[in-house]
């Protein structure tokens, strides 16, 4: 477990970093299962993420976190996660130099010979199209600490610490950067959208984690906010397989499952 990890299990209550400790197990397993990081990156795979996580980010943080947002009581985590999607969808002055993260993405789909036309008009896999139906479910309709749960579960994998070898040393992002350098030829100024995502996942997801601990001990909601991020876990799982098949099928040539 990263030191990151262990800072913030030791500020928060014995009783929150039970929770904390079950929600890091959530995590490891996804990590630990996901095919998506630990098959081999592709070209097809890359374009397709471009694809259809440009529009996942835009969805998520336009819509889905901000129903999450509505339904919270408590004005200030309601105003940390508008601003967290702020920075998504508008400007992250603090990571991106004042650039929404989506354009960061189109700009790297670029550098990797995508036509900006292309990525803008990108049809929506179905396996993306059933995840935002499950996110919406899971989002909306659920008290709002199961609903946080779903906006930061997934960037946990940007943290060391979770599965084995690069991913546990260095995260998700840290593993494309490496995989996406070696593929592409990419320099580490091209690989930006990766490294900002390490920093601003960080911040996001050390604060929504212990807001979710404490909140689950004083409400006495642990089990259900552990089965909300095994629950979750399991859309982001299909999400990316599904980003793995579409991109597959353009290495072979072939249609993908489009909407």
């Amino acid at each position: 477990m990263t030191a990151t990890v262990r800072a913030l299990k030791s500020k928060t209550s014995r009783g929150a970093g039970s929770v904390i400790a079950r929600l890091d197990a959530e995590v490891d397993a996804f990590v630990r299962r996901t095919r998506f990081f630990h098959e081999a990156m592709t070209r097809g795979r890359a374009v397709m993420f471009v694809f259809q996580h440009r529009q996942n980010t835009r969805h998520r943080n336009s819509v889905l976190k901000l129903r999450v947002a509505t339904n919270c009581p408590d004005w200030d985590i309601r105003l940390r996660i508008i601003g967290a999607c702020a920075e998504e969808i508008i400007a992250d002055h603090e990571h991106g130099g004042g650039r929404p993260h989506w354009a960061i993405l189109e700009e790297l789909g670029l550098k990797i010979g995508l036509k900006r036309d292309d990525i803008r008009n990108a049809q929506l896999l179905a396996s993306t199209q059933m995840a935002w139906l499950a996110w919406d479910a899971l989002m909306s309709n659920r008290p709002w600490l199961e609903g946080l749960v779903a906006n930061t579960c997934a960037e946990r994998a940007n943290i060391p610490g979770y599965g084995e070898g690069i991913l546990r040393k260095h995260g998700w992002f840290g593993l494309e950067r490496q995989r996406w350098g070696k593929l592409f030829g990419l320099a580490d100024d091209d690989l930006e959208f990766f490294e900002l995502h390490e920093a601003a996942d960080i911040a996001h997801s050390d604060l929504g984690w212990k807001t979710i601990a404490e909140q689950a001990e004083r409400q006495g909601a642990a089990e259900a906010v552990v089965q909300a991020c095994s629950v979750n876990l399991a859309v982001w799982e299909n999400y990316l397989d599904g980003i793995a098949d579409g991109g597959d099928a353009l290495d072979r040539g072939r249609e993908p499952n489009y909407v």
